[in-house]
């Protein structure tokens, strides 16, 4: 058996490469292996507790070697010289001792130098820092086609018709007149990163003369260096079998507690950068990113790739992307409630509600609800105009259009982004088995068709079997929301009639209302509740699936858990905007629940009421409470740790830690990586687009919310979080299908909110068919005259039902008792051939709904369908460069050949080696 070794000869790192890569040393041999860090405790380096005051004292004594610095601050070894590029922390009493040193002894063997370190308040944690020379950072950065500048891009200026040219000239007249590009982050404080203005390259060691190399030691940056190693780490193996490999698997049996590599040290710093410049990467985006005073600037979204990876660079791309985009929106829904304001006093359905104080209302609930006066209603119905208002389906049709050319234009960003990311061409490498897959399955095998290798096989009857096992699981707990929704119906008409009878007269003038808000608080407590038992259930039933992969297991999941909080966030809001008061019946003949209770009712004023305040109060919690949870729970973990330090140690002596300890208390990224912030997001998309005729305010809300939750999520990142693994993506994954899916939702729930919920097309039909204007082809507000009073019935006290007759009979009216009631509903009089039928002004509401939705849908699918097709994935400009790069690569490859040769032929012509048959 064969493998690497790595030793120390005069000051120089020597590295025998393997024969065998695949194969790793197991045997007590190579202890005798020199190596510069021994992984036995009796090198163990203790640590002292160091103030900060004599770091400082050393400093001012002047006269230190960048060595001696880099001693100081923790993110090198001992000598100063070997960068830490990943860290492992275990504890000495952890058992699992003998895979370790498996590991560890391995890890040498493939070339990473090693040291170790006691934690300076706890000795039982031990820290293993890992380097890799530039010889191993080669040879895996080959292997895995890293990809590296090697030539200075040469940009290809698309042509200018004289046309646009001229309406260039116009814009840049106007922009004189306007700051100077504000949301632009300075240029001076960012640094020079090389490999976006590179043409880029896999790496290649024949061909390391091509690439751009000032310096070995920062050639690769340190995300590509602990990619490299956590790449090297993942095919160690710790035991004898072909599936005892990866530091994952030993994360998860126990023998190492953490896994990370390194921040850059401090994100704060005492002088300015402004005056005095970053003090590291982490310091720059923190200033320039992290921080509440650049909450208007656009994102430094290349450093973020360069320090996170691309990944988490995509991830803040497409939220910055989402964020632009609801600008408009916001400002057209802002519009439209505006709107509704400045026409309230205009509204003719509004000024009648006000008005008709001579009309009596039945009651809205059993025995304990009066009867009330329509003028009583007079603010709901202002209210109602601020939603339901002209410019409502304009808004409807606009954000269905907006949410196509949102996914649409991200595509084009996307393309952009993983061109000069060198993304286009990048493929995923095969992935690793998972390894409860290999558990369950390792007796079945068959031949991989890309390795070539034999792996474990699931039958196709079992894979079957597994997923119809979890497909009843989530039809199961879909029940659970619908039996939730089921119960907040319940409590909402039973406390319809608690209200009306309450002893406070604003609660009881305002049972209706009272009802809502107390429903949404509880249905808001029950969803945060229900999510906490989804995420148990999704985990269970995607292990029960048993995934062949992580991305298979991370895409099920993610599938699971968004189907859950989806339904679970909107069943309640789908209830109230399409079946509250749908199916109640008439009075002397209401549809009862479990022949009990009497369904409840629309508010005088109607249903969309209700709708929004749903809508607004499960949006501003639901955001409130992420934001609090994102940022809040970190922050009192991270200030749990200090305090715990700070008694152990005394709060006179300011305690100076090593980086890797810093890193070590702070909080690990969530187990399921970005999952939890593109759900938030993609929830709160729902939200903006599905029942947004009902809330134009919901845009709004949620740029404010966007605004404020990059700050957020880059703070965390940046000073409350383990700074995660760089890992490369080139897109949002599953989300994206996500998305789409919402958009089409979109259009059928706003077309039935319009339809159904609102009162637009009841208005329409009066306006054209039964108001002063009919058959005119008019529908303006005169035209609306006598509406209120066509849209309601009338109900003959004596019918009321015994358990529906109320106590009152309304003689505080007009000192009479009263003899009949108005209610919403088209139905005939009772005194009429069949008492309380259907109208024929109901059949032509119903028509003109149907029509209506059939109508829209259709209209707004073509637009969406058109805008799809007339707008490329990727822009023509960017096509354009990239098929110039091609061909320039290809030109500078052969022209940097051809030096080469050159230069080898003079130089054998001046060492008198002269081949008259030689090329060129």
């Amino acid at each position: 058996m064969e493998a690497s070794s790595s030793g120390i000869t005069n000051g120089k790192t020597k590295v025998f490469h393997p024969v065998a890569k695949d194969v790793n040393i197991l045997f007590d041999e190579l202890e005798a292996v020199s190596s510069p860090c021994k992984d036995d405790d009796s090198l163990l380096h203790p640590g002292n507790l160091t103030s900060t005051s004599d770091d400082a004292s050393r400093l001012e004594a002047g006269g230190e070697t960048v060595p001696e610095r880099n001693k100081l601050n923790g993110l090198y070894f001992r000598d100063g010289k070997c960068r830490i590029d990943y860290i492992l922390v275990y504890r000495k009493s952890n058992p699992q001792i003998e895979k370790r040193e498996v590991f560890e002894r391995n890890i040498r063997a493939e070339g990473l130098q090693m040291e170790k370190e006691s934690s300076l308040i706890n000795s039982d944690i031990i820290f293993v820092k890992l380097h890799a020379p530039w010889e191993v950072l080669g040879r895996y950065a080959e292997q895995m086609n890293v990809r590296m500048p090697f030539r200075r891009k040469i940009y290809y200026l698309p042509r200018r018709y004289k046309f646009m040219s001229r309406i260039d000239k116009q814009i840049s007249r106007f922009r004189r007149w306007l700051p100077k590009k504000p949301m632009r982050l300075d240029k001076e404080t960012l640094p020079d990163l090389e490999e976006n203005d590179c043409y880029t390259a896999p790496f290649s060691q024949q061909r390391i003369h091509h690439f751009i190399i000032h310096n070995k030691e920062t050639f690769f940056n340190n995300a590509t260096r602990s990619r490299i190693v956590h790449h090297i780490l993942q095919r160690i193996k710790y035991e004898e079998g072909k599936n005892k490999i990866g530091l994952n698997r030993l994360l998860t049996n126990g023998s190492y507690e953490a896994a990370f590599p390194l921040h850059e040290g401090s994100y704060r710093s005492k002088n300015s950068i402004r005056t005095h410049g970053a003090e590291n990467h982490r310091h720059l985006l923190y200033e320039c990113w992290a921080s509440w005073g650049v909450w208007y600037k656009y994102q430094p979204l290349d450093l973020v790739r360069r320090y996170f990876g691309e990944k988490i660079g995509l991830y803040f791309a497409w939220l910055g992307w989402y964020t632009g985009m609801l600008f408009p929106a916001a400002f057209i829904g802002l519009f439209v409630f505006l709107y509704g304001v400045t026409t309230l006093d205009h509204c003719q359905v509004s000024k009648e509600v006000c008005q008709a104080t001579d009309i009596i209302m039945c009651p809205v609930c059993d025995k304990y609800c009066p009867f009330m006066r329509l003028s009583d209603s007079c603010v709901y119905a202002k209210v109602t105009h601020l939603f339901d208002n002209g410019a409502t389906v304009f808004f409807a049709v606009f954000m269905a259009v907006w949410a196509t050319v949102f996914l649409e234009f991200w595509k084009r960003r996307r393309a952009v982004i993983a061109y000069d990311w060198d993304l286009i061409d990048w493929e995923e490498e095969e992935e690793e088995i998972r390894p409860q897959f290999e558990a369950k399955y390792s007796k079945k095998e068959r031949m991989n068709p890309i390795s070539g290798k034999p792996e474990p096989y699931q039958a196709f009857t079992d894979k079957c079997s597994r997923l119809i096992v979890s497909a009843s699981g989530i039809f199961f707990m879909i029940c659970v929301v619908i039996a939730a929704v089921f119960g907040i119906v319940i409590y909402r008409v039973v406390t319809v009639s608690t209200f009306a009878a309450f002893k406070w007269a604003l609660i009881r003038n305002n049972s209706q209302v009272a009802t809502t808000g107390t429903a949404v608080c509880i249905n808001f407590c029950i969803i945060m509740l229900l999510n906490v038992l989804y995420e148990k259930v999704a985990l269970l039933l995607t292990n029960l699936e048993q995934p062949r992969t992580e991305s298979e297991w991370e895409n099920s999941f993610t599938l699971k858990m968004f189907l859950f909080q989806f339904v679970n966030l909107n069943s309640s809001t789908f209830y109230i905007a399409f079946f509250l008061g749908r199916f109640t019946g008439h009075p002397g003949a209401y549809l009862r629940l479990i022949n009990r209770w009497r369904l409840e009712e629309c508010h005088p004023s109607g249903c969309l009421i209700d709708l929004c305040m749903q809508m607004g109060i499960i949006m501003v919690l639901k955001q409130t409470w992420n934001n609090f949870m994102e940022l809040g729970y970190p922050l009192i973990q991270n200030w749990w740790t200090r305090r715990k330090v700070r008694q152990e140690h005394g709060p006179e002596r300011k305690i100076s830690f090593p980086q890797w300890e810093k890193d070590y208390n702070l909080q690990p990224m969530n187990a399921y990586g970005l999952f939890d912030e593109y759900l938030e997001m993609i929830l709160q998309f729902g939200f903006t687009t599905i029942f947004v005729a009902a809330f134009p305010l919901a845009p709004l809300l949620a740029l404010l919310n966007n605004i404020i939750e990059i700050r957020l999520d880059a703070y965390k990142f940046v000073t409350q979080w383990r700074r995660p693994l760089a890992s490369r993506a080139k897109d949002i994954g599953i989300w994206y299908g996500i998305l789409e899916g919402i958009g089409i939702l979109s259009v059928i729930t706003n077309a039935f909110v319009i339809a159904i919920t609102s009162d637009f097309i009841p208005r329409l039909v009066y306006a054209y068919k039964y108001g002063p204007c009919a058959g005119q082809g008019e529908a303006g507000q005169k035209c609306m005259v006598g509406y209120v009073n066509a849209s309601l019935s009338v109900f003959r006290i004596s019918d009321f039902e015994n358990r529906s007759e109320p106590e009152s009979d309304g003689s505080e009216f007009s000192g009479t008792p009263l003899k009949y009631c108005r209610y919403r509903d088209y139905r005939d009089p009772p005194h009429s051939l069949v008492p309380y039928g259907y109208t024929l002004q109901f059949w032509h509401v119903l028509a003109a709904r149907l029509a209506f939705i059939i109508v829209f849908e259709h209209l707004v699918f073509c637009i969406k369908h058109l805008i799809s097709y007339l707008i490329p994935d990727l822009p023509k400009d960017l096509r354009d460069r990239m098929r110039r790069e091609k061909y320039l690569i290809q030109e500078m490859m052969y022209e940097a050949e051809l030096e080469r040769l050159q230069k080898e032929r003079k130089e054998r012509k001046k060492n008198g080696k002269v081949h008259h048959n030689e090329w060129p």
